[in-house]
């Protein structure tokens, strides 16, 4: 009897530990919407002249492909014409966790320009505050960005792998939700693929286009736009904390 307890205690530790680590994901593909206010986003600038209250509010999709050592975040493709696609900017961003390093592909004036970098660390206040996205339970952190606003964030920790939109991460967990204080910018998971990303979805395609670091990139463009005021707001959100 005594054998039979011990092999039927051993069987639920076992099925305990299996469910656990079946539990963790550690790669995927998850599918963002990103809502963009562009009433809030161009709040200063005359470009509110030519949008209409309708279309106030834009929306783009994308694709975070990750496991749990690189992630690959970058625009849905889609065959539509987007009339206001310059309106919004689309980054392709492809983080390395073990090497520390990023690669931003980043779109001035209908170039590609590629910025290399190390991963962007950031200090997170984890809260009790919690959320349903995808069908994933999430909890909310804050982050205080250089200019003082707040970034909030909703982590699953279920997704192991600490990867989110853009170039956030820091958090024990995949970053679902992203809004910023203002509801400017907000990005929401609309599905999430517990699949095994193709190599060629991870990896930037090759490119003979040079790698600016930050400081060579930002003279480049100070050089050739610095003088003009719209030039002067678009370094300012080349360099931005996204």
């Amino acid at each position: 009897m005594k054998s039979l307890l011990n092999i039927i205690l051993s069987f639920f530790i076992v099925v305990a530990v299996t469910g656990d680590v079946q539990s963790q994901i550690t790669a995927g593909k998850i599918t963002y919407e990103r809502k963009t206010n562009l009433y809030k986003k161009f709040k200063d600038d005359d470009v509110l002249d030519w949008i209409n209250k309708t279309d106030k509010i834009k929306i783009d999709y994308f694709e975070l492909y990750f496991n749990d050592s690189i992630s690959a975040f970058k625009e849905r493709e889609n065959d539509e014409r987007d009339y206001m696609s310059w309106y919004t900017e689309k980054n392709k961003v492809y983080q390395n966790f073990k090497q520390n390093t990023r690669l931003t592909i980043k779109t001035i004036w209908s170039e590609f320009v590629y910025l290399g970098d190390s991963l962007y660390p950031r200090s997170w206040k984890i809260t009790d505050s919690k959320r349903n996205i995808g069908g994933y339970t999430c909890r909310k952190a804050v982050w205080e960005a250089p200019d003082s606003s707040r970034i909030y964030a909703w982590y699953c920790d279920e997704i192991s792998v600490s990867t989110g939109p853009e170039s956030f991460i820091g958090l024990p967990g995949a970053i679902l939700g992203l809004a910023t204080e203002d509801g400017g910018v907000i990005y929401f998971a609309t599905r999430i693929e517990t699949i095994a990303p193709a190599i060629e979805d991870l990896l930037p395609k090759k490119s003979k286009s040079k790698v600016y670091n930050p400081v060579e990139l930002k003279a480049k463009l100070e050089k050739d736009y610095g003088k003009e005021k719209w030039g002067k707001a678009m370094i300012k959100k080349t360099f931005g904390y996204w």
